[in-house]
């Protein structure tokens, strides 16, 4: 055997040790390097896809935002209802820095909820719930309901007015659930009144939450990858007609985020007021009720819903109901068209849906009276008849002009 010869157990095309430095003696041990690569530089895009596929972009950074600024804040907060809103006014005026941060965590919490809100638009516009994205699309409405959980439980923290108020709301509407509502109120609330355990139990929650989203968002990110993106069209797109992400959709993306910065700055810092109750700056007084209780601006389509049905219950239902139909819009619409632009009743009905959507938000911040009731009550059945018989009803009509 001469002395030139391999062992036995390397490959001929095996690389050297000595090859190629630190990096790639890592990636031959562990291939991160080289996935990262495959997955995020070299990964094909549809080269068609426009402004709204920017805002996976833009709640990944809203998102490492919000974690930042919120570890910050929760080492200088006090889960307790006789410090909690003192501790943020420490924050704000003694912290150095301190105001900006907390501008940055309430102003990330608005903005990352209308991106979201649009995020969801667009997959419900484009058709991107459909074969093979099922479980894309399920991953994503299961982190819409566990930011919507972590966006109330900190709401409830700084401990003002709204949020005390807010969380008595909450934990009546969690109530009146037939059997099980006294004890689910009760779990909620941990005592008979809002107080220590109460804010304890909702800033643990509120904590963890924010670091189960990141595990989720890793599963969203990675069942994209799998199933591969969706784009205006709907259709396939054959190998020419795609590019790699970078420096394609880099470039792209950064754009996006520069713009989305401008006006995140000018929310923060000049005009706070748009997104922040001036009663939530006043502390949490169980014995003066505000004259009117509202959620934050995000959750008043579901507060409306609440108000325009008779019944807590029935209320307490819709609300949920409205989200968790969402679920089901796989299997609700089964057309072989995907995108709207080609579905011209599915494209005015989605015209309507943001419509009904936005006047149950009026509902809800006029407390569904007198004609906003009866608009809240006819918002609340188009929005469920969309999903429950338009969308049904189209797809049959599709699908019968594909097979003629």
């Amino acid at each position: 055997m001469s002395g030139s010869s391999l062992p036995e157990n390397i490959p001929p095309h095996a690389p050297s040790e000595r090859s190629g430095g630190i990096l790639s003696w890592i990636d031959r041990r562990l291939p991160v390097i080289s996935g990262f690569r495959q997955e995020y530089i070299d990964f094909r895009m549809p080269r068609n896809l426009n402004a709204l596929w920017n805002f996976g972009a833009i709640l990944t950074a809203v998102l490492v935002l919000m974690l930042a600024t919120g570890i910050f804040l929760a080492m200088n907060y006090t889960p307790t209802s006789a410090g909690a809103f003192m501790s943020v006014e420490m924050i704000e005026r003694q912290l150095p820095g301190g105001w900006m941060l907390r501008a940055m965590h309430m102003t990330g919490a608005s903005l990352f909820m209308a991106a979201l809100y649009i995020h969801l638009f667009r997959g419900l516009y484009y058709g991107s719930y459909k074969q093979p994205r099922e479980i894309l699309w399920l991953t994503g409405l299961g982190l819409l309901l566990m930011v919507m959980v972590t966006a109330f439980a900190g709401y409830v923290l700084p401990w003002g007015q709204m949020s005390y108020w807010g969380a008595d709301v909450a934990g009546k509407a969690v109530g009146a659930v037939p059997v099980i509502g006294a004890t689910l109120e009760h779990i909620m609330e941990g005592s008979d009144q809002l107080g220590d355990i109460f804010i304890h139990r909702f800033f643990v929650l509120h904590f963890l939450m924010a670091f189960a989203i990141v595990a989720v968002v890793a599963f969203h990110v990675a069942a994209l990858h799998v199933s591969g993106p969706n784009n205006p069209d709907g259709k396939p797109v054959p190998e020419r007609q795609t590019v790699p992400f970078h420096p394609y959709y880099t470039t792209k993306d950064l754009t996006g985020l520069v713009l989305f910065a401008l006006v995140f700055v000018a929310l923060a810092f000049l005009w706070p007021d748009l997104l922040s109750e001036p009663e939530n700056y006043r502390p949490a007084n169980p014995m003066h009720t505000p004259a009117d209780i509202e959620p934050e601006w995000y959750f008043l389509p579901f507060y409306g819903l609440l108000q325009s049905v008779p019944s807590k219950f029935g209320g307490l239902l819709a609300a949920a109901g409205s989200i968790l139909i969402l679920f089901a819009v796989p299997w609700l619409d089964r057309s072989p068209v995907r995108s709207a632009r080609f579905r011209p009743a599915c494209r005015m009905g989605m015209v309507g849906l943001v419509i009904s959507f936005v006047l149950m938000g009026l509902v809800g911040r006029h407390h569904a009276e007198g004609g906003w009731m009866i608009a809240g009550r006819i918002a609340a059945l188009y929005y469920f008849g969309y999903f429950l018989v338009l969308l049904p009803l189209c797809a049959r009509r599709e699908r019968q002009q594909s097979d003629a």
